[in-house]
């Protein structure tokens, strides 16, 4: 065999057709929106009412800076709704790429599948030791001020920490479900244009990052407002407002769980992926780089969607969340260190910055353009 490597004989493997067997199966969906989907469109729109009635009920409750950050982060969804139509409207190319795409799509759903199972068990364990934890601590000075108990902070802590995990888990979902649908059709836009293929990878990303980003904001608006509601902050012997984002961190940590297990799974499954297709198909049968006739390559496509992209989103999700806790923390100790009589504004100006960040990556996304402007380029050259 060494001998045919040095003389450049790579066998009868290469005179093989360039077929590539159909390997789709049964697409997979996570347990929530197949739910949804049994449900009488009706039925849907009437509880998304409610739902936004009550969030928006709490936020009105709790402060305007809320109804306001609220308000850009359900129109940042809806946004979101219009790029994923725009996206899927695109040809996916010649029945040789979809082929390609949908064993990659069948392969990246599984390895979610089993991932995000195994890290969701290991959610579940952490919860209930930190509910121990947290029942036979010791009680905080704050704590004692506000008379909130050890078992209040317990529950909590926890549910601050499952709901952290899960808005991480749908945010990696959503990361690896744009790209493998959103990969073929950019691939076919780039044999017309490579303006139009430009235009469709940046809303294909910019959906992903709005979903994330607002999910991350309106994540910890919610649990900010329903624990002000719940709670009665600020009122006669409860706990101060400045308090209160001391309750968020177990948020934060429920992303962080999620991001560190995904980033780890996806980063070791691709890079071993890679160096096995390296050294079987190229160095041992002489296949060429990238062929999708072997197997590790697809491996690899696949460990570039988990890794690079869900769980991608998923570490953006935590980072932004994390960033939004601890300013609201700081801007709560700054106030009360300066004596400040209305400290809410210091501690929710994080969620309005990123408010304003949903806003304007919305407004450079529309932006960018699949075709010239012929008569601003007429213009240009006639000056």
């Amino acid at each position: 065999m060494d001998d045919d490597m040095e003389g450049g004989n790579l066998g009868p493997y290469q005179d093989r057709p360039r077929t590539f067997p159909n390997m789709r199966t049964k697409p997979y969906t996570p347990l929530v929106f197949r739910i949804f989907m049994r449900l009488n469109v009706r039925v849907i729109f009437v509880l998304l009412l409610l739902g936004f009635g009550a969030i928006f009920y709490i936020g009105a409750s709790t402060s305007p800076v809320i109804v306001f950050v609220f308000s850009v982060c359900i129109i940042s969804f809806l946004f979101s709704i219009y790029l994923t139509k725009w996206v899927l409207k695109k040809d996916e190319g010649p029945p040789e790429m979809v082929e390609i795409s949908d064993a990659i799509r069948d392969g990246a759903e599984g390895f979610f599948r089993t991932q995000y199972g195994s890290i969701s068990r290991m959610a579940f364990l952490l919860a209930f030791v930190i509910l121990v934890i947290y029942l036979f601590r010791s009680t905080t000075p704050q704590q004692e001020s506000s008379g909130l108990g050890r078992s209040t902070s317990a529950y909590i802590t926890v549910a601050a920490f499952l709901l952290g995990a899960l808005c991480s888990g749908i945010a990696g979902y959503v990361g690896m479900w744009v790209s493998v649908r959103a990969n073929v059709r950019v691939s076919s836009a780039a044999r017309r244009s490579a303006r139009e293929a430009l235009q469709i990878a940046v809303r294909a990303g910019g959906f992903s990052a709005i979903v994330v980003v607002g999910m991350a904001v309106i994540g910890v608006a919610i649990l900010y407002s329903t624990f002000y509601v719940w709670l009665g902050v600020d009122s006669p012997g409860s706990m101060k407002v400045t308090d209160l984002p001391l309750l968020l961190v177990g948020y934060g940590f429920g992303a962080s769980f999620v991001a560190l297990f995904a980033q780890l799974g996806g980063g070791i499954y691709t890079k071993a992926a890679d160096v096995g297709a390296d050294l079987v198909g190229k160095v041992e049968q002489g296949i060429p780089e990238d062929d999708p006739r072997n197997p590790a390559v697809i491996a690899d496509l696949v460990g570039d969607n988990v890794g690079d992209c869900a769980a991608r989103g998923a570490d953006l999700f935590e980072s932004i969340a994390a960033e939004i806790i601890s300013a609201m923390i700081l801007g709560g100790t700054m106030a009360q260190r300066c004596k400040i009589e209305d400290p809410s504004g210091f501690i929710l100006f994080p969620l309005v910055v990123h408010s304003f960040d949903l806003v304007i990556s919305s407004i450079g996304i529309i932006s960018i353009r699949g075709t010239r402007d012929t008569g601003k380029l007429l213009l240009w050259k006639i000056q």
